[in-house]
């Protein structure tokens, strides 16, 4: 406990991944600001951290909004005074717009997919990343830690029932942001790096938990985990790399995955 005290988280979201994660960085005493699209979201999570004994603010902003973002931060400065931790997590399915196979995916899809997924975090760190350059170390000697939301499908695909090019092309790019940037701000202290989860229970992951076919392939992909694996699994995997325990790591994929990555099995229901 206590292994982010003090140290002031930024998280985009506030439902799933980003959820669990704001109210396990609360925990370990980091105060959160919350950034969601959906306003009543935004708030119903930083209350919750609030009436648990944490600090917490929040704002409603369109990430994909360069105005948006930069009044986002510059919010979370004003409440806190400074951003020690940023957990981008927002993002989402692109299959409303149609993303699917490249040779079925339009422009319009494959664009708006895209923003969604790569350019909102891309413009969430340029405004966190300025802001982390110019303010005082803290006690670790470090100006802040970057977490991106990645995603197993952009290096361990399963086409049967994922085949979402446009997605995977955008969790792709995050990790050659993720890279290029820990390679540029390492000389500023602040560190970058990507989690990649495997099949989560979060509401984008709702098509697949309602498939029985989809859950029985995932329980084998990923045993670790039995069918979905829990957003706290991957809460917890961000506090490490937030905290100071991760002080030396950056320019890393880590892929909380229950398995996914290794295991090896047919597309077919078990059976």
């Amino acid at each position: 406990m206590n292994r982010l005290a003090g140290r002031v988280c930024l998280i985009t979201g506030s439902t799933g991944i980003a959820e669990a994660a704001a109210v396990r960085c609360a925990a370990e005493g980091a105060p959160v600001f919350v950034v969601s699209r959906t306003e009543a979201h935004a708030r119903e999570l930083a209350d919750r951290v609030v009436s648990t004994g944490g600090a917490a603010g929040w704002f409603a902003a369109d990430l994909a909004d360069e105005d948006a973002v930069e009044a986002a931060v510059a919010a979370c400065i004003e409440r806190f005074g400074r951003i020690d931790g940023l957990f981008s997590v927002a993002g989402g399915s692109g299959r409303r717009f149609g993303d699917g196979p490249i040779h079925a995916v339009g422009r319009d899809a494959w664009e708006r997919t895209l923003e969604l997924n790569l350019t909102t975090q891309a413009l969430v760190c340029r405004s966190v990343v300025a802001r982390m350059r110019d303010q005082e170390p803290n006690e670790s000697g470090t100006h802040g830690s970057i977490l991106l939301m990645g995603s197993v499908t952009a290096t361990d695909p399963a086409p049967e029932f994922f085949a979402t090019h446009a997605y995977a092309a955008a969790k792709g790019a995050i990790n050659a942001l993720m890279t290029t940037m820990a390679a540029a701000y390492l000389a500023d202290r602040i560190r970058v790096n990507v989690v990649a989860p495997g099949l989560t229970a979060t509401p984008m992951a709702r098509r697949a938990a309602g498939d029985a076919t989809i859950r029985a392939y995932a329980a084998r992909k990923q045993p670790l985990a039995g069918e979905l694996m829990d957003a706290d699994e991957v809460a917890h995997a961000a506090v490490f790399l937030l905290s100071d325990e991760s002080r030396a790591i950056t320019g890393q994929l880590l892929k909380v995955d229950g398995g996914w990555s290794v295991a090896s099995v047919s597309p077919e229901p078990a059976g």
